[in-house]
Parts: C-alpha cells; structure tokens; sequence
C-alpha cells in the first residue's frame, strides 16, 4: 500500500507485534485506519489508528510509537540524562526519527545545540506528516542540526563532543543491529564531554535480557559507571523498560531529589511522567534486573 492507495476503515486489519514471536509470544493492535505503509528501502513503515492508543507506527512488524503514552518514553530518556548532568549545552540524538526525543531535549532553555541523526529519511517525514503531535514543532528549533547518515558511523567519523547523548534506536534487527555493537558504544564514548552521560534504548529486560545484559558488559569495558533506569510504557509489553546508562562521571547518579527539583522548575518543564522523585526511583532495580547489569 502506498500514500495514495485506499485507507482501511474498521477493516478488521490487527498489525502484529512480531517482536517475541520466535519466543511464542505475539500481541496484535487493531488498525482502525492505515494512514501509511511502504517498503521505503530501509525498512518496512506502517503508520494507522488504533482506537485506544491513538495514532502509532510499526517498523518491521515491531511498535515504535503510540500517540498515547509515548510521553513516558520520550521524557524518561531525555530528563533523566539532561537534569542529572546539570548543565548539559550539546546532546547528540541518534534514531529518533518521530521527533519526540528531540521535542524534550528543546524544552530545556540552557541547550544551545542538538544534533540529530537519523538513518531513514522516509521515516521524518512521514512522521512530520503523519504524527505530528509527537514532534510538536520541534523540527523547526534553529537549535537543530538535522543529519540523515548512519547513525554508528556518524559517531566514528564526527570531531564533536556531546554533555549527551541519546540513543533512540529500533531494537538489535535490521538497521538498529548496529547500535549495539562495541563499537558504536567506543565511538560514542570519545564523543562524550568530560562529565557527560550516554542513555540507550534497552528493550524490556523480562522479555529482552540478553539485549540489557550484552549492553552492560560492553558499557563496563568503557565506562566507570554502568547501569540503567526502569520506565514502564504500557505499548511495550512484558514489564519496565530499561535504558541503558554508561558514563565516567560517578556523581550523576547521586544528585540528590531536592536538586533535581531546583533544575527542574528552573527549566520550566511541566511533564506528565518523569518527576524528580521517578528519577531517583528509576535506578532501583528488581533483582531479575539487577542480575543483568551486575557483573
């Protein structure tokens, strides 16, 4: 199906979630309306409505984002990094091609610079077009540097140094399979400032552990603190997700709630998940959990 081909209205159509499926475990969304689908040469891109999650898109059978409760993602991966650091000017994005990362990053007043890479074209736009909600504008920030490269090869080949970087990636298949590799994570690290802090996408460690664990040992062969932070996002079923934490600063972790508050409100952000006291609370760890991170 392309742009112009005709829309499915209450088709009876379910878009099955194929993350686990090899597992024995499927879910299914039911499209009330495909708005957009196409092989668009990286991947495969659907975007339609569900009537309890709203609008959401799907790469290769796999759920990126719901209009929904993908406040709870974008605010987890962004605010946690950018307020513990403190006084974060440069943050790198990598992925994030719907424009929700980006929008948090630029409610922040003391950013001055946002460099944002994206390895599939077809996916911003289509995300400007069809979701725009998620992006709110953000893509119109003179803050941003929009860049469509390979995002690894980004961090290999590029001079700059970043208080933050963010990885928003798809999960290790296809295109994402790279952001996962040493690596990427080697080259991510020499683009860190002094003091600055790298967050990843980590799926949900109940169904994913290998991906946490993997990560983990990477990030204690390049990092002095190696952990990660739980945020629980209904659309990603099997329990909290986790982000990932790599960073040489071992103070970012210990910043105390009533410091976070003063940097939160002297940022003017008014959020619907993310508060200092979540922030704090985001690193204790269940057990399960913990045993991926721990070495």
């Amino acid at each position: 199906m392309t742009a112009d081909a005709p829309k499915d209205t209450k088709s009876g159509r379910w878009v099955v979630e194929t993350l686990y499926e090899k597992e024995g475990f499927t879910c299914a969304f039911r499209a009330d309306k495909v708005l957009y689908e196409e092989e668009t040469g990286q991947q495969h891109l659907v975007i339609f409505e569900n009537d309890l999650f709203g609008r959401m898109m799907a790469l290769d059978g796999i759920t990126q984002v719901t209009e929904r409760d993908e406040f709870i993602y974008h605010e987890m991966m962004t605010h946690v990094p950018i307020l513990a650091h403190g006084k974060a000017k440069r943050v790198l994005i990598i992925g994030g091609g719907d424009g929700g990362i980006l929008r948090e990053v630029i409610r922040h007043p003391g950013i001055e610079h946002v460099t944002m890479v994206e390895i599939d074209p077809a996916v911003t736009e289509f995300c400007k077009k069809q979701l725009p909600q998620i992006s709110a504008g953000a893509f119109d920030d003179p803050r941003l540097n929009l860049v469509f490269a390979d995002g690894a090869k980004f961090v290999e080949d590029s001079k700059d140094s970043f208080d933050v970087i963010i990885v928003d990636s798809t999960d290790p298949i296809g295109p994402g399979e790279v952001l996962f590799r040493e690596e990427f994570y080697r080259a991510a690290h020499a683009r860190l400032a002094p003091g600055g802090v790298i967050v990843t996408q980590n799926g949900v460690p109940f169904m994913q552990g290998d991906e946490l664990r993997g990560t983990m040992e990477k990030f204690r062969r390049l990092f002095k603190v190696a952990s990660c932070y739980l945020a629980t996002i209904p659309t990603y079923v099997g329990g909290p997700m986790a982000m990932g934490w790599g960073t040489d600063d071992e103070t970012l972790m210990a910043v105390s709630v009533d410091e976070l508050t003063r940097r939160y409100e002297a940022a003017g952000l008014v959020t619907r998940y993310y508060t200092p006291e979540v922030h704090k609370a985001a690193f204790a760890l269940p057990r399960y959990v913990e045993a991926h991170v721990l070495p």
